[in-house]
């Protein structure tokens, strides 16, 4: 694998701790800034809207924009996103500050997959994608809680300043290691959005939307289910969010190697794993040491999905990928806040802390159901091209004499 992954990975570590850290201080900042627990959730779907907005904007707009340059960009508006929210003066200041930090989420993501893909040969591009995505798990078992404990000890704003000074090391990261990719002459905006519109880059990212929602009405309340049905005290909830970072990383490795090889049956696989996670966890939370080691389950399972969801979008796009790839990570987004939704919808109607898991067993089986559809079409197309093919290059379909083998007998050729 190239070195530039490194520079790759370590800006998905800063991009994968901002994203998630907020979740555990937000009772420090509610207590700063005068303001309700509740309230301050605002700040979870402030980024969120960053990363939905972020992503197909920012992308369309640098499309004509190499690589590379693009890449520093994007981690330069992040870095300026962490800064002001670290120095912002007020709660609206700080929504403003998380937004801006969303927006590069998902154009990174997207514009960094296809470099990532672009830096090694065909049959490894989904073990390149998941070593950039690896940052982004690494980021849940170190970054997450250190950031965490770091805001509860010094302040809340010094986690967003430490978070800043890693956008500046990925900065120099990538300005040092990724070699400089040719532009594409034929790339712009209207080539991206044909390619957007395909149906199967549409299914893809609605794979993604109610496939991926199913690990976030479980992870938006795992820290409600420690401590309320797992009986563990809250100085480990950080070791159960470390122990789902654990299961993200093993998930991210595991994935490469099975998308390169086979990208619909891991996406099925995983899907379908991740559903029964959820049914089983429903009733392995009461056990403390069989809800740790589900957790850790269910974060490899659910991570599991990214990458040969990615490599397929990317896939059905090939000619313009980069808006494709990077709207997939607005449907990651999306299934986070539709998830919690869900999930918090379950809890709010009596059903108990218990009740996510099975909310998210529904979502992710009907994330299944629309991948299943996907490759059944794509199937059918394939096979549909294949015989229009054979058609074509037929001597009927081509408008030549038929010889029979009497007329191949009487030919003069085959006479002397």
């Amino acid at each position: 694998m190239p070195v530039a992954l490194l520079a790759l990975a370590i800006s998905a570590f800063g991009i994968g701790t901002t994203e998630f850290v907020m979740m555990g201080l937000l009772p420090d900042v509610a207590a700063d800034l005068g303001t309700t627990v509740p309230t301050a959730g605002h700040l979870v779907s402030a980024y969120a809207l960053g990363v939905v907005v972020g992503a197909p904007l920012l992308t369309a707009l640098g499309s004509r924009v190499p690589r590379k340059r693009m890449l520093l960009l994007l981690m330069a508006l992040f870095t300026v996103g962490n800064l002001a929210s670290a120095l912002a003066p007020g709660y609206g200041w700080l929504i403003a500050g998380r937004v801006l930090a969303g927006l590069p989420h998902g154009a990174f993501f997207g514009v960094g997959a296809v470099v990532a893909a672009r830096l090694v040969r065909p049959d490894r591009q989904a073990r390149a994608v998941a070593t950039m995505f690896l940052g982004l798990t690494v980021a849940n078992i170190l970054g997450v809680p250190a950031a965490t404990l770091l805001g509860q000890r010094l302040g809340w704003r010094a986690t967003f300043l430490v978070v800043a000074v890693i956008g500046l090391v990925a900065l120099a990261a990538l300005a040092r290691l990724v070699p400089r990719l040719p532009v594409d002459e034929r790339q712009g905006v209207g080539r991206e959005l044909r390619a957007l519109g395909r149906p199967q880059v549409l299914l893809g990212l609605l794979t993604a939307v109610f496939g991926f929602a199913g690990v976030f009405a479980v992870y938006a309340y795992l820290a409600s289910m420690t401590t309320e049905v797992m009986g563990f005290g809250a100085s480990t909830v950080t070791v159960v969010l470390a122990l789902f970072g654990l299961g993200m990383t093993a998930g991210a490795l595991a994935a490469g190697p099975l998308t390169d090889r086979a990208p619909r049956p891991t996406l099925y696989g995983s899907l379908a794993a991740l559903a029964l996670t959820l049914v089983a966890f429903r009733f392995t939370v009461h056990v403390p040491w069989l809800a740790l080691v589900t957790v850790v389950v269910l974060g490899a399972v659910g991570f599991m999905t990214t990458t040969p969801l990615q490599m397929l979008v990317m896939e059905k796009a090939k000619d313009a990928p980069t808006l494709a790839s990077a709207s997939n990570h607005s449907a990651f987004n999306l299934a986070n806040a539709g998830g919690a939704w869900a999930g918090g919808a379950a809890v709010a109607a009596g059903w108990g802390w218990t009740s996510p898991a099975l909310v998210g067993a529904g979502l992710a089986a009907a994330g299944l159901a629309i991948a299943v559809t996907a490759g059944v079409l794509d199937r059918r197309s394939r096979t549909e091209e294949g015989a229009s093919h054979v058609v074509a290059r037929s001597p009927l379909a081509a408008g030549e004499p038929v010889r029979t083998p009497a007329a191949v007998s009487e030919s003069p050729a085959s006479g002397s």
